[in-house]
């Protein structure tokens, strides 16, 4: 069961497109990405060693890289694509009458 919060045109406006983003759903604290018109959400630490991923970029094949140790994830499963064995925690995201959602594991 997931506690759906709405993503503000504002938010998704105001973002750069390759470049993560704090947003807080709810009181969880979480990372956003948009690529090419598409919205997702992740954890907002790498599963590693806990580096801000807001700080990391999107590479020339779309992944994520985490700023710490340039581990490369998929931000739409979380895979790390670089073979380390670690997954980025993400959440679903919902588009309902033209507007985003983030779902979030309710307590």
């Amino acid at each position: 069961m997931y506690n759906w919060y709405k993503i503000s045109s504002a938010v998704l406006q105001g973002m750069d497109e390759n470049r993560p983003a704090e947003f807080m759903a709810g009181a969880k604290k979480i990372a956003l990405l948009k690529i090419a018109d598409r919205v997702y959400a992740f954890a907002a630490t790498c599963p590693h060693a806990g580096a801000p991923m807001c700080d990391g970029w999107v590479n020339s094949l779309g992944r994520l890289v985490c700023p710490l140790h340039k581990y490369n994830f998929d931000p739409a499963t979380g895979r790390n694509t670089t073979g380390e064995g670690y997954k980025l925690f993400t959440y679903p995201i919902e588009e309902r009458n033209g507007e985003i959602f983030v779902g979030i594991l309710a307590p």
